[in-house]
């Protein structure tokens, strides 16, 4: 549907005109590469009023990714996982470390539908044939470069292969769980990835689940 030219205008005044960014990169260097790519940028950047500012910034390159809510209607459950996540721990407000979250992984080399399916069977075991791709997000835009896919696909016992649990050195547990456990444990902090969250809320705004 073709948009009204003037609502078009009238959330240009609410939200201003998208346009490209002006920006002149004026030092681009590489702090660290062992595991991804943490670099410093200074650049000038031009505001919409014509004034320069001058920017010093560090950005994180770790790749894209993907997420997958596994869900099944009959029985009104998902199968997320729980695994060891270093950054929450050194945060300090989640002291065991681990952190339950949708299935995810980085894209590499794969399109994020064959991304989101080979990480569904290594980390949880399922082998899921369609994907519902929902929307895509930036998760820290302030530092990190990553750009997220969100999935959904519906998952039934038969299609169990093996235990899941991840490759190599990961440690993943799957958890299967009815959909109201799961929401309360959003509610009581139990379940705190942004992520997963956002994943299980559109479950019920798009009525795949329910909470009674």
């Amino acid at each position: 549907m073709r948009q009204n030219p003037l609502e078009l205008k009238a959330a240009e005044r609410l939200y201003g005109a998208t346009m490209p960014a002006k920006i002149d990169v004026i030092k681009n260097k590489i702090l660290s590469e062992n595991w991804f790519v943490l670099r410093n940028y200074t650049y000038h950047l031009t505001a919409k009023n014509g004034t320069v500012l001058r920017h010093k910034r560090e950005v994180y390159d770790r790749g894209n990714g993907a997420t997958l809510l596994l869900y099944n209607r009959e029985k009104n459950s998902v199968v997320l996982t729980r695994q060891f996540r270093i950054a929450t721990w050194v945060n300090g407000s989640n002291p065991g470390g681990e952190l339950i979250e949708a299935c995810a992984g980085l894209l590499d080399d794969d399109s994020p539908e064959d991304c989101i399916r080979k990480e569904a069977i290594e980390e949880t075991g399922y082998a899921i044939g369609e994907v519902e791709k929902l929307f895509e997000l930036f998760m820290s835009p302030g530092g990190v470069t990553e750009l997220l896919y969100f999935f959904a696909a519906e998952y039934s016992d038969a299609q169990r292969e093996n235990d899941g649990g991840g490759v190599e050195d990961e440690a993943i547990e799957v958890l299967e769980m009815t959909f109201p456990q799961a929401w309360q444990m959003v509610k009581d902090g139990r379940i705190k990835d942004g992520k997963t969250v956002m994943l299980l809320q559109h479950a019920l705004l798009a009525g795949k689940l329910r909470l009674d």
